[in-house]
């Protein structure tokens, strides 16, 4: 069975893992604000001369990152091996937001530059909120 990825605009493979991250999709779009045009899905880069792939970024209005979303499947629990994973893309990527969730669960953190150590967020924050706390931290960014 196939399932429409509006970010990717195209058909994609309903597994356990894509249900959670078009459900995610939607919910940072509807619960969050994030506008459909400022994520991307399955976005590649480079960390250690090693090719990975995002499950889903976020961009502020600039179209500079700033938040990575890590999706798993339901049945997947969000432990230490999930959290090591984005913190690990997060050393190539460098985002000031972090969001883990496997449709039942969902952690999300924002990274103090100060300290360079991240704080668990009680609530989703809007995006205009997680933009309008990046403007500070402007600085060019590539993929």
């Amino acid at each position: 069975m196939d399932i429409f990825d509006p970010l990717r605009r195209k058909m994609v493979t309903l597994t356990p893992e894509e249900q959670v991250r078009q459900d995610t999709i939607i919910a940072l779009n509807t619960e969050m604000g994030v506008p459909m045009s400022l994520m991307m899905s399955e976005t590649a880069f480079r960390f250690n001369g090693l090719l990975y792939r995002a499950d889903i970024l976020v961009y502020d209005r600039s179209a500079r990152p700033m938040m990575l979303v890590e999706c798993k499947a339901v049945e997947v629990a969000l432990g230490e091996t999930v959290k090591d994973q984005v913190v690990r893309y997060n050393l190539a990527l460098k985002l000031p937001y972090l969001m883990i969730t496997n449709g039942k669960t969902t952690y999300i953190c924002e990274l103090d530059s100060g300290s360079g150590e991240y704080r668990f967020l009680r609530s989703l924050p809007q995006y205009d909120e997680m933009s309008a706390r990046c403007g500070a931290r402007r600085r060019p960014f590539s993929l």
